[in-house]
C-alpha cells in the first residue's frame, strides 16, 4: 500500500482536472489576437475567470493576476513596496511573522538589504500571532503587513479577518499568503479584508506551475515581469491557458468538497492523531479549532525527523519533516520552536497532511506501522537513551 500524507507540500492532480488540463491543450491560439483560434482561447480564459473570481469571493473591480506560483505572487507584492521605497517613499516598515514561507522571508530579507525594516512577529502556543503585538508593532512608516493564512507545518490558522480590520484601521496594505487555504477553509477575500491574496493550484489538486495573485481594487501594484500586454499589462508572458483552465476546475472542485474536508477528512486526521499520542513520548501541536482540518504535526522524542521519514518511506508512507537541512548541520523547525518547543525536540517534528483522497484504510495502515517504526528507531537512538524518557 502507498499512503501519501504530504498534501500541504503538493497534491496529486484530480483525474477530472487532469482531463480538463489535457483537453485544453487543443486550444492553443494566442488570446490577444482576433482570429478564430485566438477568440476560442480568449473564451476559455474568460470562462476560467468566471469560476476563479467567485471561487475566492473577488469582485469584478478587483484584479486576479495569473502567476506561476504563490512564490511569484508573494515576490510581486513585497517588491511592489520595495519599488516604492527605492523611488523615495518614506514607507519602509514591513510586519510579517516567523511562520511565513521562505518566499516571504527571503523577499523581506532582500528588502532589508536595501534599507527597509522588517518586524517578525512570534506566535503563541497555538501558532497564532497576538493581535495586540501586531498593533503595538505598527509605526507611521508602515509599508505592508504580510501574514500567511495557515502554516504548512503546524496547520495553525491565523486570525486573518481580525488582522485585516487592524490593517484597515491604520490604512496599511495587507497581504495574505493563501497557499494553504483553498480546499481546506472557505475563502472570501473581500470578507477577509485582504488587499492581496496569493495561491497555487497544485495545493488543491491542480497542476503545478500555475497560481494566482488577487489584488483588491486600488491597491498598489508594480509588475514583477515586464514585456507584453497580458493580464492587462500587469504580467508579461503568454498565458498558460490549459493550466489556468485546469486551476479553475480544481478550485471549483475544492469548494465543492470543502464540507468533506472539514468532516470526513478531519475525523481521519483525528484518528491518526489519537493513535500517535498513544505512543510514549510523543506530542502534537495546535488546538484543533485553530488548525487546518487535514493537518497534524507530531514530535517523537529521540528520533530525528529525517530518520523517521526514511523508515516511513521504506513502508511507502510519505510525510514531511518539520526540520530542514542547512549546509553542514541540521536545524530544528522554527515553527515548532515558536510554539515553545525545545530545540532538540524541534528536530523530531513530522508533518502528516491528508487530502480528500485519503482513505480510512490508509490511515489504519499508518497506525499499524508507526509504533513499529518508532520502536526500531528509538532502539538505536543515543538521544532517546540519554534523555531517560517517561515510562
Amino acid at each position: 500500500m502507498i499512503v501519501y500524507l504530504d498534501n500541504n507540500s503538493t497534491t496529486p492532480m484530480d483525474e477530472r482536472v487532469k482531463e480538463v488540463y489535457c483537453e485544453t491543450t487543443k486550444i492553443f491560439g494566442n488570446v490577444n489576437v482576433i482570429y478564430e483560434l485566438g477568440i476560442e482561447a480568449r473564451k476559455a480564459m474568460n470562462a476560467a475567470y468566471d469560476i476563479i473570481y467567485p471561487g475566492i469571493g473577488a469582485s469584478d473591480e478587483d484584479d486576479i493576476i495569473i502567476t506561476s506560483s504563490t512564490t511569484e505572487g508573494n515576490n510581486t507584492v513585497i517588491k511592489t513596496f520595495i519599488d516604492a521605497f527605492l523611488k523615495g517613499s518614506p514607507k519602509k516598515h514591513i510586519i510579517t511573522t516567523i511562520a511565513e514561507h521562505s518566499s516571504v522571508k527571503a523577499t523581506c530579507a532582500y528588502a532589508k538589504t536595501l534599507g527597509m525594516e522588517v518586524t517578525y512577529l512570534y506566535t503563541d502556543e497555538n501558532g497564532r500571532i497576538r493581535l495586540d503585538e501586531l498593533e503595538n508593532a505598527i509605526r507611521e512608516d508602515m509599508a505592508l503587513i504580510s501574514v500567511l493564512f495557515a502554516s504548512n507545518e503546524s496547520g495553525a490558522i491565523q486570525p486573518i479577518k481580525e488582522i485585516g480590520e487592524i490593517a484597515r484601521k491604520y490604512n496599511i496594505p495587507f497581504h495574505c499568503d493563501g497557499a494553504q487555504a483553498i480546499g481546506k477553509a472557505r475563502v472570501n477575500v473581500r470578507e477577509l479584508g485582504v488587499d492581496y491574496f496569493t495561491f497555487s493550484a497544485h495545493k488543491f489538486h491542480g497542476p503545478k506551475g500555475i497560481g494566482g495573485l488577487y489584488v483588491r481594487e486600488g491597491a498598489p501594484y508594480v509588475n514583477l515581469i515586464h514585456g507584453g500586454n497580458q493580464m492587462g499589462g500587469k504580467r508579461g508572458g503568454s498565458v498558460y491557458l490549459n493550466g489556468m483552465v485546469a486551476m479553475a476546475e480544481a478550485l471549483k472542485l475544492a469548494n465543492e468538497y470543502l464540507d468533506e474536508m472539514q468532516n470526513r477528512v478531519a475525523k481521519l486526521r483525528d484518528k491518526l492523531e489519537e493513535a500517535i499520542l498513544k505512543i510514549p513520548d510523543t506530542k502534537t501541536y495546535v488546538d484543533k479549532k485553530y488548525r487546518l482540518p487535514n493537518s497534524v504535526i507530531a514530535s517523537f522524542r529521540g528520533i530525528e525527523g529525517e530518520a523517521m521519514l526514511w523508515d516511513l518511506n521504506v513502508n511507502k508512507i510519505y510525510a514531511a519533516t518539520g526540520s530542514s537541512c542547512s549546509s553542514e548541520r541540521l536545524e530544528g523547525s522554527e515553527v515548532l520552536e515558536a510554539l515553545g518547543e525545545d530545540p532538540e525536540i524541534a528536530h523530531t517534528g513530522i508533518i502528516f497532511s491528508l487530502s480528500r483522497f485519503t482513505t480510512e484504510e490508509e490511515i489504519d495502515y499508518v497506525i499499524e506501522k508507526l509504533p513499529k517504526i518508532v520502536k526500531r528507531l528509538r532502539s538505536i537512538s543515543m538521544t532517546y537513551a540519554r534523555v531517560k524518557p517517561s515510562e
